[in-house]
C-alpha cells in the first residue's frame, strides 16, 4: 500500500495577496510567489572570497533508524528547513509501504531538501540545497537527530559559481 504526506503550511491558498496559480502544461499547478519590484535582497552567497548561487549538501546516513516512518520525515524536513533559517513553501513525502522506502521534498524559497530512503539498507540519501544566508548545516544536524545514523557522509558543491 502506498501512502503519501503532504504538508502546507506557508503557502495556504491559491489566490492569496501576491500569489497566483499557473495550470501547467500536465495539469499540474504551480504556485508563484512574485517578489516586489523594489525587492532588493541579495540570495547569491558570498562566502570565503567567493560569490556562488547556492551551497549543496550531498549526505549520505548509513545505520540510520526510522528511515520509513513518513509522518516524522514531514516534521523533520521541516525543523531541518526551519533550523537553517529557510522559508518553507511545501512540504511533501511519499511512503512506498511496508519496506519500500520514502521519496520526499521540502520546496523551500531558498531552493530545497529532498530525500530518498532505503529502509532495508538502513540508508538514506538527503540533498541540502540553499542559497542567501541560510545555513545548510544546521539542517543537516537536525537530520541526524532525527534518524541517528552510525555514520555520515557529507560533501558540498558549490553551484552557480560566478569568476
Amino acid at each position: 500500500m502506498e501512502k503519501s504526506a503532504l504538508l502546507t503550511k506557508s503557502v495556504t491558498a491559491a489566490g492569496a495577496v501576491g500569489q497566483s496559480l499557473i495550470q501547467g502544461s500536465a495539469g499540474a499547478q504551480t504556485h508563484m510567489h512574485p517578489q516586489p519590484a523594489n525587492d532588493v535582497r541579495d540570495f547569491l552567497i558570498h562566502r570565503d572570497g567567493q560569490t556562488y548561487a547556492g551551497a549543496h549538501l550531498l549526505v549520505d546516513f548509513w545505520g540510520g533508524s526510522r528511515l520509513n516512518d513518513a509522518d516524522l520525515m514531514v516534521t523533520a524536513l521541516r525543523e531541518a528547513a526551519e533550523a537553517s533559517d529557510a522559508t518553507v513553501l511545501h512540504v511533501h513525502v511519499h511512503e512506498f509501504g511496508g519496506e519500500g522506502g520514502i521519496s520526499g521534498v521540502a520546496v523551500l524559497a531558498e531552493s530545497h531538501i529532498s530525500v530518498h530512503t532505503w529502509p532495508e539498507l538502513d540508508y538514506a540519501a538527503f540533498d541540502v540545497f540553499m542559497c542567501g544566508q541560510c545555513r545548510p548545516e544546521k539542517a543537516v544536524a537536525v537530520l541526524e537527530k532525527y534518524f541517528t545514523p552510525a555514520r555520515a557522509e557529507i560533501s558540498e558543491q558549490k553551484r552557480g559559481l560566478v569568476e
